[in-house]
């Protein structure tokens, strides 16, 4: 997909937003599909965004020349992009959508603190603070030791930060000139791999509605994560990181809708947090670019 006309940031943007759409998709039929074992679901998911890939790079034929130091961030990214899976399938199943997505969201700020320990990207107090304020948040969604559901949101907040580090990796493979197919074709070729044999160890029959709620749940995917790679490939998260949030919206209106959801005040309070961390965060970098 091709935005004529719009300069790297605004390409940015409308990717980030995209994917925060698909994502949302990605999550709601990742429930519908039922009670099957997350490495069942993540496979799927996995097996179909590979595929989509795998037609990508047939049509598109990118020029790819890979060094030692772009497989290494390959295989970084591809590790802490499956943990981030499960552990997010694991919360989308456990948890309310909008709360597993908000947790999801603290991937932005991990990409934050990781731009500048592994590409070197700018870091100052103003970070630290929103990153800080983020986490607060995300305390509140989870609520340590009020429930049983403390553990699921703890793994959901796992999730977000494997899934901010992969991000990372992404931006700096996308610096480094890596065809944004090409990384999330060995991203879902690892991923598969790395869940094959666990899968089928433990593998549960499904229903015909099952197959097709994953068969879904990996073509959304698949659009969230070409969508997602372009998104950091055309700018830094520090510029775009916010856009990302728009997710929380569209989980909570389908979870709304579809499973009659609706977050309590303690989550929305955390919501309100994370939200205003990442504003907060967007309006200081974007103050200091002008």
């Amino acid at each position: 997909m091709k935005f004529s006309g719009l300069n790297d940031k605004n390409k940015g943007i409308i990717f980030i937003v995209l994917s925060a759409f698909f994502f949302a998709l990605m999550s709601l039929f990742v429930r519908l599909a039922g009670d099957l074992p997350v490495m069942q679901k993540s496979f799927f998911r996995n097996l179909i965004a590979m595929i989509f890939a795998a037609a990508v790079l047939l049509r598109q034929k990118p020029k790819i020349c890979l060094k030692k130091r772009d497989w290494t961030g390959l295989i970084i990214r591809s590790v802490f992009g499956t943990i981030g899976i499960l552990c997010n399938y694991y919360a989308v199943d456990h948890l309310m959508l909008a709360d597993a997505s908000i947790l999801n969201k603290t991937a932005p700020f991990a990409a934050v603190l990781m731009g500048a320990l592994i590409l070197g990207e700018k870091l100052k107090a103003v970070h630290v603070a929103v990153v800080c304020c983020a986490f607060g948040g995300a305390l509140m969604v989870i609520k340590p030791g009020s429930s049983l559901l403390a553990m699921p949101a703890l793994v959901g907040l796992v999730g977000g930060i494997m899934a901010g580090t992969a991000y990372t990796m992404v931006r700096y493979l996308g610096k480094r000139g890596v065809p944004g197919p090409f990384i999330v074709f060995f991203f879902s070729a690892f991923s598969c791999a790395a869940l094959g044999l666990p899968m089928l160890l433990n593998f549960e029959p499904m229903s015909a509605q099952q197959l097709f709620f994953l068969l879904m749940a990996g073509l959304s995917a698949s659009f969230a994560q070409f969508s997602v790679t372009a998104a950091y490939c055309h700018a830094p998260s520090r510029e775009i990181s916010v856009f990302d949030y728009s997710q929380i919206i569209f989980s909570a209106i389908m979870g709304f809708v579809v499973f009659g959801q609706l977050p309590d005040l303690l989550s929305w309070l955390g919501y309100g947090v994370i939200l205003c961390a990442a504003a907060a965060n967007f309006v200081y970098n974007n103050r200091k670019t002008a």
